[in-house]
């Protein structure tokens, strides 16, 4: 991959901690920020602050083995370097020494494939990243999955409770006091969609499951090109 660009880096390198160094060779070897933090587990503004405020020290390791892994290994797999990362990341400890807690994740998914995983605006102007793990470990299990979405009245392309829009399932509607609906589209009953596909969408969009979504709801006829979604739903479920 070509090298990315970066607007935010300090002109002098000498002013990057280690962490926002080894941030800026994995850039070069082709990953953007969100990349880096979806292989962290973190939002995409934490690896930011590697090089405004000085953050990152816990990652260091972590960054250090995920960049041999690139660099040696050869392995490029997102899902791959967040393992690795995975095991040399350092809990943050408290002013007495104990570990501190952290919030949950986003997404989880039970021994019985059942999942569910939710973002609004904020997060799916940075590409839903919370719910690409979901997704990647749906598919991995060999899950389906279904999604909900919420977008102005206008941008849809249907009617509400076209059979058209969503054929064979039940076509409720969630019309909202600010002109915007929530549709479904896929369902347990219908089979809904198989994750390994949707994963490959996703990769294909360099990650963004928002795009990835627009991109499935304008291939189909179901929105305008320029609609935006505001709000995000992914479902999974293990097939009979």
């Amino acid at each position: 991959m070509p090298p990315r660009s970066r607007s935010d880096t300090p002109a002098e390198q000498g002013q990057l901690n280690e962490a926002a160094r080894l941030a800026d060779r994995l850039q070069v070897a082709g990953y953007t920020k969100r990349d880096i933090a979806h292989i962290i587990d973190r939002d995409p503004s934490l690896v930011s602050q590697f090089y405004t405020k000085n953050k990152g020290a816990a990652f260091v390791a972590a960054l250090q083995q995920v960049l041999a892994a690139v660099e040696t290994g050869g392995i490029t797999d997102l899902p791959e370097l967040a393992a690795i990362a995975a095991r040399h990341t350092q809990r943050r400890t408290t002013a007495s020494g104990g570990r501190a807690r952290v919030r949950g994740k986003a997404v989880l998914i039970t021994p019985t494939g059942s999942g569910t995983g939710r973002v609004g605006t904020q997060a799916i102007a940075s590409g839903s990243a919370r719910l690409r793990p979901l997704i990647a470990e749906a598919a991995r299990r060999g899950l389906r999955l279904a999604f909900t979405v919420r977008l102005a009245k206008t941008a849809y392309v249907h009617p509400s409770g076209s059979r058209t829009d969503s054929p064979g399932i039940r076509r409720d509607v969630i019309q909202r006091a600010d002109h915007t609906e929530e549709r479904s589209y896929g369902s347990s009953q219908t089979g809904g969609f198989d994750a390994v596909d949707f994963a490959r969408r996703v990769n294909a969009a360099g990650g963004d499951v928002t795009a990835a979504v627009h991109q499935w709801l304008v291939e189909t006829g179901r929105i305008h090109p320029e609609a935006h979604i505001i709000h995000l739903e992914i479902r999974t479920w293990r097939p009979r």
